[in-house]
């Protein structure tokens, strides 16, 4: 319910996921960490990003890629990651797709109030099953008759063929991809819009991943061979007032491409209560970017520069498990290690040792303890390693490391079979060397849930965190009747910007969230579905109305300005919404017909937020020197929060 078929939006039920009632997006904010800290695995081959109109430097977006019409199952990882997956600091989502039938073939066609897609299943010959899936969205038709500020449009499909030469010897190639447009809705210029028009850029995007992976059994061993590249090509463009009739008026024109060529290559061990897992992996990645941009520090400045970047990065991986004979006893010992040849401080694979343990243990009869610890390691993004000065250099190559956090956690819980289960876990983590804006003087990890590029910027890794919490789970599942389950998260999560700062609120602080959704099968193939989701409110930062009201400095981003020596020093209310999932099914001769009604936030809740300082676009001194002529402001009060209404009709032959 309320997830409208999005993934994203399902996993945000999970223990420790927030949720932003603000901005229409599904970042995946976990366990008190930022969206830039997810890693994302589709039948082992990497995907860089699951989201349309993705934030570039961190994720996120109104509306996932992956159908999930597709996908069998997704194993989330919020710690203790596997060791053949790399460069997460938060969570690990790994996601199966199912194989095609090979019995028969099916076609399935869905109408939804935002989208159309149709999917097929099949196989092809004897030894080949495929899964294919191309969707086409109208979401700009929804946003424009909602009033909303941005008209987003896309277009994605997905493949999967999966070839089995015979016992030992098979392969799998997919592909994901997307096209994205997002046009400003200008007719929308009511008050409430005029913020958000005035500083969102035009983003226009082309995204794909494509990967093969080669499985050969021999008994006790298996060998895996992954290779993929993905591609990403982003382009924003803003204009000041959104007026492109006169070329001074261009605030930012930024292209930017990503792309990565992945070799991973694996063994796996079986014997007696023992399996060993070893591999290797070696990437190459470029990053091309031409940016004209306008900033305000002190003084007004334009960044008009090129980078070209080619890192090659290795790593090597092993994991240890053993299960007792009873089948009461696991235990889990990983080892991974990283290096890139970004700069001398990241090409000695032992300064980015990884170990991790998990151990888990059933005391008793349905109960069961369990607990991990680990150190993990990321690269910064790509936009933070290719930022060049004005005077054409690398201007962070010699401030960044590798990002690293220390995580553990332990838990309790009590199962019975598959139909109920209670748990309690606590986590701890701790963050250091996370790049710190030079010019805000916040970490870059407490950006990235807007809009836009993070990361392109002089950076330093001097910032540390920590995030620590306990969640509580609850799952009911009656087979073919009830899906019940329902989560609490207590946590905090605070940042500072070195060794003697001290701890403030970070940005994804919101110190609690509650979750409660279920699904109810009635006679004649009708179900009904309800999710009530609860956050506490985020912490947010005051305007510097001295700064936002000079007219260098507004016409520079078309936006207010922050103060960040009160940085996080207020908090919005708690939030709290209802979703309802209506849904019908006709079983017909070799044919099947679905209608479904999925209305986000029922309640209508809304979401006071800040007030929004704004530039009435008067000069108050015009007599003044133009480095000292200000604006004069105005405050819009702003709240989040509509009714989404998703109707859809679905065929499958």
């Amino acid at each position: 319910p309320g997830a409208n078929r999005d993934i994203s939006r399902i996993v945000q039920s999970y223990p420790g996921v927030a949720f932003s009632p603000i901005g229409y997006r599904n970042d995946l904010i976990v366990r008190g960490g930022a969206p830039s800290e997810n890693r994302f695995y589709l039948d082992g081959v990497e995907i860089p990003n699951i989201n349309h109109f993705s934030t570039q430097g961190a994720s996120g977006g109104p509306v996932g890629i992956l159908n999930a019409d597709l996908i069998r199952e997704v194993n989330f990882y919020t710690g203790a990651f596997p060791a053949d997956k790399r460069n997460a600091l938060s969570s690990v989502l790994d996601f199966k797709l199912r194989d095609g039938d090979m019995e028969r073939n099916s076609l399935k066609a869905t109408l939804g109030a935002s989208e159309v897609s149709l999917a097929s299943n099949g196989h092809i010959g004897k030894k080949t099953s495929y899964l294919v899936s191309v969707r086409q969205s109208y979401l700009q038709f929804l946003f424009d008759m909602l009033d909303l500020p941005f008209l987003p449009t896309f277009t994605d499909a997905q493949f999967k063929l999966k070839t089995r030469f015979n016992e030992q010897n098979e392969l799998t190639v997919l592909g994901l991809g997307g096209i994205d447009n997002m046009r400003l809705n200008t007719k929308a210029d009511s008050e409430d819009n005029e913020y958000i028009l005035s500083y969102l850029p035009k983003i226009k995007q082309e995204t794909f991943t494509v990967g093969a992976v080669y499985r050969h059994y021999a008994g006790a061993h298996v060998q895996s061979a992954v290779v993929s590249h993905s591609y990403l090509n982003n382009r924003n463009t803003k204009y000041r007032r959104n007026d492109e009739s006169h070329p001074d008026n261009l605030m930012l024109r930024l292209r930017s491409t990503e792309q990565e060529t992945k070799l991973r290559l694996e063994n796996s061990t079986t014997f007696r209560n023992w399996k060993i897992n070893l591999g290797i992996n070696l990437d190459y990645s470029q990053y091309t970017n031409t940016t004209f941009q306008r900033v305000y520090t002190n003084q007004p400045q334009t960044f008009d520069y090129h980078t070209y970047l080619g890192i090659l990065r290795w790593g090597l991986f092993g994991t240890i498990n053993y299960t007792s004979m009873d089948d009461r006893f696991t235990a889990s010992l990983g080892l991974r290690a990283d290096a890139s040849d970004y700069s001398s401080t990241m090409k000695n694979l032992s300064d980015q040792l990884s170990p991790r343990l998990s151990l888990s243990y059933q005391l008793a009869d349905h109960w069961f303890a369990s607990g991990n610890a680990g150190l993990y390691y990321q690269l910064p993004a790509y936009t933070a390693l290719g930022f060049k000065n004005n005077n054409g250099t690398f201007a962070n190559k010699y401030n960044l490391r590798y990002m690293k956090v220390s995580e553990g956690s332990l838990g309790i819980s009590w199962r019975k079979g598959d139909t109920f289960e209670a748990s309690v876990e606590g986590f701890y983590k701790d963050y250091d060397k996370i790049p710190l804006s030079v010019a805000d003087g916040i970490p870059l990890n407490c950006k990235g849930n807007d809009y836009g590029v993070v990361g392109n910027e002089l950076l330093t890794s001097t910032a540390q965190g920590r995030s620590y919490g306990a969640e509580i789970l609850v799952k009911w599942l009656i087979a073919k009747k009830l899906n019940l389950a329902s989560s609490f998260t207590l946590f905090k999560s605070e940042y500072r910007n070195d060794k003697e700062s001290e701890y403030i609120a970070s940005a994804w602080d919101n110190r609690y969230i509650f979750s409660l959704r279920g699904t109810y099968n009635l006679p004649h193939q009708w179900s009904f579905g309800m999710k009530v989701s609860c956050i506490g409110g985020a912490p947010y930062t005051p305007y510097d109305e001295t700064k936002s009201s000079l007219v260098s400095a507004w016409d520079a981003q078309g936006k207010a300005y922050y103060d960040y020596s009160k940085y996080n020093k207020e908090r919005l209310p708690a939030f709290a919404q209802v979703d309802v999932r209506v849904d019908k099914t006709f079983y017909l001769k070799h044919c099947m017909l679905g209608f479904y009604l999925d209305l986000q936030n029922i309640t209508v809740s809304k979401l006071k937020q800040q007030d929004v300082l704004m530039s009435t676009g008067i000069i108050e001194n015009p007599e003044a020197p133009a480095a000292a002529q200000r604006y004069r402001m105005k405050r819009i009060k702003q709240s989040s929060g509509t009714l989404l209404p998703t109707l859809g009709i679905t065929f499958e032959y």
